[in-house]
C-alpha cells in the first residue's frame, strides 16, 4: 500500500519534495494556506509585461542544486547586468559616490522569464489534484499507525508521514500538535529567523532603459534613502526593462503610493527625471500571515537556520521538518530549500525501503 504523505506549504520546498518523490511515482499532496503558489518567490508582470520580482530572484554557480534542477527543468538563466556607473550614498546631504564593479568569476543570475516560471513548472511536473490552495493547517495529531491533521476549515485529512515546507516560526506559532513536540524543539521555532520577513521589496518597469544609455548599471546603495538597494532588472532579452531592490524596512507603515513617491524623489535625484516616465510601480512588504507571526521577535539573520532539531523526525518518524530555514548549507536562499526538498526526499526514500 502507498505511502499518504501530505507536504505544508507550497513554496519551493515543498513543490520540489513533490516534484523528487513523482519522479519515483511516490505520490504527495501539498496544502498551501494561501491562494497562490511559490511563498517567498513571487513575480509581478508589469504594464508593459515585464517580469519583475517581488521575492526570491538572485543565484549563484555556488547554488549548485539549484542549477542542477534549472538545467533538468529545461529552464534557463542568464547575467545579472552590472556594467556601468553605480551609486553609493553614505549621507542625505551629500552627492552619491559613483564606483565600477569589476567583473566578477562568480556573477548572479536570474531565470529567463521570472523566478515564478520555476514555480509553475515545477508545478506542472504534478497532479494538479494533490495541490490544495486556501488550505492552513491547524492541528496535527498522532494516532499511533498515522497522523491526522485538521484544516481550519475543519476538513480532516489523514497521511504516513507529514512534511513542514513553512518557516519554523509559523509551525510554532499557527499548528498545534497532540501530544506537543518536545520543549526542546518548541522553545526553538519561535526564535528561527525568518529570511526575508519583515523585507520591503519594490519594482519599477519602463518602456526603455534610459539609466544604460545615460552610462548607468542601475545598482544603487543607500544608507540614508528610501532605496537602500537596487539593481537593474532588464529581462534576457533586453525588449523589457525596469529596476527591482529592497526599501529601508522602517517605511513598512508607509502606504504604498507614500513609499512610491519619496522612491521616485530619490531615483530622479539620482539618475534624472527620465526616472518620472515609469509604466508601474509596485512593491510588496513580507509582513503578512504567510511569512510571520504576529509575535515576531527580532533576531539576527540566520539565527538557529540549520538548527539540529529541524534535521530530525517526530511523532514516530512520521513527522519531518523541510523548508530553506532547515538547511544547514544557504539557509534562507533557495539552494537551501531544494537542499532541505533533498534531505527529506532521502529520509522518506530509505524509510519506505526499510519497510
Amino acid at each position: 500500500m502507498e505511502e499518504r504523505i501530505l507536504i505544508v506549504g507550497g513554496g519551493l520546498s515543498g513543490l520540489t519534495l513533490a516534484y523528487l518523490l513523482s519522479k519515483q511515482n511516490i505520490g504527495a499532496t501539498i496544502l498551501e494556506a494561501s491562494s497562490r503558489l511559490g511563498g517567498r518567490i513571487q513575480t509581478a508582470t508589469g504594464t508593459l509585461e515585464t517580469p519583475l520580482e517581488l521575492g526570491a530572484t538572485w543565484f549563484s554557480d555556488v547554488h549548485q542544486n539549484l542549477c542542477t534542477l534549472i538545467d533538468e527543468l529545461g529552464l534557463k538563466k542568464f547575467e545579472q547586468f552590472s556594467k556601468g556607473k553605480s551609486l553609493f550614498q553614505t549621507k542625505s546631504f551629500e552627492p552619491p559616490q559613483e564606483f565600477f564593479v569589476p567583473e566578477s568569476q562568480s556573477p548572479s543570475y536570474r531565470i529567463v522569464d521570472g523566478t515564478q516560471t520555476l514555480i509553475n513548472t515545477l508545478a506542472n511536473q504534478l497532479d494538479n489534484e494533490n495541490i490544495k490552495l486556501n488550505t492552513k493547517v491547524a492541528t496535527i495529531t498522532n494516532l499511533g499507525n498515522e497522523l491526522e491533521l485538521e484544516t481550519s476549515n475543519e476538513q480532516k485529512l489523514q497521511a504516513d508521514k507529514v512534511v513542514l515546507c513553512l518557516p519554523p516560526q509559523l509551525v510554532g506559532s499557527r499548528i498545534q500538535f497532540f501530544p506537543g513536540l518536545p520543549n526542546s524543539v518548541s522553545t526553538v521555532l519561535p526564535i528561527v529567523q525568518t529570511w526575508m520577513a519583515g523585507s520591503i521589496k519594490f519594482v519599477l518597469e519602463y518602456d526603455n532603459h534610459f539609466w544604460r544609455n545615460n552610462g548607468y548599471s542601475g545598482m544603487l546603495f543607500s544608507h540614508s534613502g528610501i532605496v537602500s538597494e537596487m539593481h537593474d532588472h532588464t529581462n534576457a532579452e533586453e525588449n523589457k526593462f525596469g529596476f527591482t531592490g529592497f526599501l529601508n524596512g522602517g517605511t513598512i507603515s508607509y502606504s504604498q503610493e507614500i513609499r512610491k513617491e519619496f522612491v521616485l524623489r530619490q531615483l530622479a535625484e539620482f539618475l534624472g527625471s527620465e526616472v518620472l516616465n515609469y509604466s508601474s510601480y509596485s512593491d510588496k512588504v513580507w509582513a503578512d500571515e504567510f511569512i510571520m507571526s504576529k509575535n515576531q521577535t527580532i533576531l539576527r539573520p540566520h539565527q538557529n537556520n540549520g538548527n539540529p532539531l529541524l534535521q530530525n523526525s517526530y511523532m514516530n518518524d512520521k513527522l519531518l521538518f523541510s523548508g530553506t530555514e532547515t538547511a544547514t548549507e544557504f539557509a534562507g536562499y533557495m539552494e537551501g530549500a531544494i537542499n532541505s526538498a533533498l534531505r527529506v526526499y532521502e529520509q522518506i526514500k530509505s524509510s519506505s525501503n526499510g519497510k
